[in-house]
């Protein structure tokens, strides 16, 4: 029964963590728009966190520029496993207008494994929260408690 508790409750109150790999900051300011009393996904339990180290799930936008890499990657490190990794918009699963740049190593799947892609230069917030719901739904198929 104990079990049943803890799986429900982790399902339901995911924590996500924000990386920006180089963004023009138009997908940063659709997501700070989801903890607005309009969109208010903490009803769903999402919690924005501030260290990696007590996330589930990231949120990375922009493209993976040279400057970025080593602390993306540093962070990635320090999320506790199992976790979800979500692309949210065109620059992180294509580098969009930034790709060929000389400061531009990305796509970020090409450092980090992306579970779930989130289309749109910038996407609306309700793409981010399906994107979410599509995120919370790959981390309970890897999330299993052991007895």
């Amino acid at each position: 029964m104990l079990k049943k508790i803890i799986e429900k409750s982790i399902a339901r109150s995911p924590w996500v963590y924000h990386m920006n790999t180089g963004s023009c900051n138009g997908c940063d300011i659709e997501l700070l728009a989801l903890f607005t009393p309009r969109y208010d996904v903490e009803r769903f339990g999402v919690k924005l966190t501030g260290t990696p180290r007590q996330a589930d799930i990231i949120l990375v936008t922009g493209p993976m520029t040279l400057q970025a890499r080593d602390r993306a990657l540093r962070v990635y490190s320090q999320v506790p496993r199992p976790n979800v990794v979500v692309a949210v918009g065109a620059c992180p699963q294509s580098c969009n207008v930034f790709k060929n740049s000389y400061a531009v190593v990305g796509p970020v799947s090409r450092h980090i494994p992306v579970d779930v892609n989130i289309s749109g230069c910038p996407p609306r917030p309700e793409a981010i929260i399906d994107g979410i719901i599509r995120a919370l739904e790959v981390l309970k198929k890897r999330r299993v408690i052991t007895p």
